[in-house]
């Protein structure tokens, strides 16, 4: 009995122990699991915007795939360390952190009482096509997305080529009847670039490649590399290339390359992939680095920056970025910015970007805009034949009694910056179009929008110039040199035409691309002037459309239309 009794107590004590190792074995296990990260919700936006953009916000929930990264990556001659991105448990949420820089609307003023209006050209196209990548998926664009000249300017114009080579560009006009106002004029200024006769010059391109972990997608790092394969062909013996990419670190993956070694460079290209945070200031510092190492003399001298998103690592500041590249295109380095992807794009910083780097910005979404941007209008991306451009227009108060800007909200100038040197202006390259339009109220008109002031004697000013619409005064500077020179010439009030018809093609779609902006804006200038009445004057100024860009623009006009509809 008392054997049994030992032997039963044995057993217990074995059970006992059996149970304490299994319980400590399963804490050990729960220590060890990865604790998966709470879902992160898009705020809800106000009710207003709910109703306005009802197919932009809707949610999805479609989880990230995950992201399984070397640790370092090395190609050619150089090698950078990237950040690994271990993340199979990404949040399902789907969340947008796109950023768009606040654009309000331009004013209408009384010339009695500010008959100057200023500002600087603008070439870049970069919204037209956000504006494009959204529609395709079936949203309508945030509303700071939509800069109506950037729209405007997607869109090549036959305007007349300049008749000496002395001068870069052409300045053109035209007046006209508004196609969503019989009150109202529309004013079309174009400025045509010279397309130079002989070979592009020479050019220094230094690659600046994003390759975090945000960039692994189709429509990023792939179809990055499709685009600078195609701008790769574009390029010959003369030029030289340099690749720098950057991530959790930045270096050099490719040593300066003569522009013939397309197989070297393309083979760069293909071994990169993504991984990694942002340290997107550390990359641009490099890369500034590399161009003026390798510096042509009276040459391109460039950096093209193709990213997806914000720079979240080193130099966050956006005003220290800003600064920087302006030092630098001050040595003779511009820099290009091409915007890839959605959901944590820095539109805003892109263009700003651009613009203080004697640059200019597009947005890729897909390979023909590659194709566009890199190969047909390659001459105009890279070499710049006017800088610091600006426009001054004095309305004969004689005339005209209001006047509004179309577009150029974030360009427009103080009166006196015009004759300021120091001041900083838009670029235009080779080959260049640039087109901005006013809406004007002529003082014979039976209506104005504006009330006249109570204690003015209301009777317009008197003016030796009758006849005259306006003053118009431009101001621009050669690429190399720092003084401007200036071109002066009027706009007659017998050059309008009466009837919206006789007005050419450049006019009637530059029109139709003005109201479809504002229409996406909100349409607060438009009367009663919807998406049908855009698309039907888009389709009646096609002309030529050799690459078909403006049969695109109104089929995404009639999506539009059909996507607010639904909202």
């Amino acid at each position: 009995m008392h054997k049994m009794t030992t032997i039963t107590s044995l057993a217990l004590t074995l059970m006992i122990s059996a149970c304490v190792q299994e319980q400590a074995s399963l804490e050990s296990r729960e220590q060890e699991q990865v604790v998966l990260p709470a879902p992160t919700l898009t705020p809800q936006p106000p009710a207003e915007e709910v109703k306005k953009h009802k197919p932009m916000i809707a949610q999805r929930f479609n989880p990230a795939p995950p992201m399984l990264m070397e640790k370092s990556v090395s190609i050619g001659s150089g090698a950078v360390a990237q950040d690994a991105a271990i993340d199979q448990y990404a949040p399902t949420y789907s969340v947008n952190r796109d950023n768009f820089g606040q654009i309000d609307e331009n004013p209408v003023h009384r010339v009695s009482e500010q008959p100057v209006s200023t500002f600087s050209i603008d070439v870049d196209t970069g919204s037209y096509a956000v504006v494009r990548s959204h529609l395709n998926q079936g949203q309508l664009p945030p509303t700071n997305a939509v800069r109506i000249e950037e729209m405007i300017n997607y869109f090549d114009y036959a305007f007349n080529q300049p008749r000496t080579a002395d001068l870069p560009f052409s300045i053109s006009s035209e007046v006209g009847p508004s196609p969503w106002d019989a009150h109202t004029q529309l004013v079309q200024i174009g400025l045509q670039a010279l397309t130079p006769e002989q070979q592009r010059k020479p050019a220094n391109l230094v690659f600046l490649i994003d390759v975090s972990g945000s960039m692994n997608s189709p429509q990023k790092l792939p179809l990055l590399k499709n685009a600078f394969r195609l701008l790769v062909k574009q390029l010959d013996e003369n030029d030289k290339i340099t690749m720098v990419v950057y991530a959790g670190s930045s270096g050099v993956v490719l040593e300066t390359t003569d522009g013939d070694q397309r197989g070297t460079i393309l083979a760069a290209l293909d071994k990169l992939s993504a991984g990694g945070s942002t340290h997107g200031s550390a990359g641009i510092q490099l890369a500034y680095q590399m161009a003026k190492q390798s510096f042509i003399e009276d040459g391109i001298n460039r950096v093209i920056l193709a990213t997806d998103g914000d720079f979240n690592v080193g130099t966050v500041d956006h005003a220290a970025l800003l600064d920087l590249v302006e030092r630098q295109k001050k040595q003779g380095v511009a820099l290009t910015t091409l915007g890839f992807g959605r959901g944590n794009y820095n539109d805003h910083l892109m263009e700003q970007l651009a613009d203080h780097a004697d640059g200019n910005y597009a947005y890729i979404d897909n390979l023909n805009e590659a194709r566009k941007t890199l190969v047909e209008q390659v001459s105009a991306t890279l070499q710049t034949v006017a800088k610091d451009v600006k426009i001054q227009i004095e309305w004969n108060p004689a005339e005209v009694a209001e006047y509004r800007l179309i577009g150029y909200q974030n360009r427009v100038l103080q009166r006196e910056d015009f004759n300021n040197d120091k001041v900083d202006a838009g670029e235009i390259g080779a080959g260049h179009t640039v087109t901005a339009l006013y809406e004007i109220t002529l003082t014979d008109s039976a209506r104005s929008r504006i009330d006249e002031l109570r204690y003015q004697s209301g009777v317009p000013q008197t003016s030796t110039n009758t006849g005259e619409l306006a003053w118009l005064k431009l101001r621009y500077k050669k690429p190399q040199e720092d003084r401007s020179q200036l071109i002066e010439q009027a706009l007659h009030k017998r050059a309008i035409k009466s009837d919206l018809n006789a007005v050419s093609d450049n006019l009637r779609f530059a029109a139709s691309v003005a109201a479809f902006g504002d229409l996406l804006r909100g349409g607060q200038n438009l009367q009663q002037f919807d998406y049908a009445d855009v698309a039907k004057l888009a389709s009646h100024a096609r002309g030529q459309d050799k690459h078909g860009y403006r049969a695109e623009f109104i089929s995404l006009v009639e999506l539009a239309e059909a996507l607010d509809s639904a909202g």
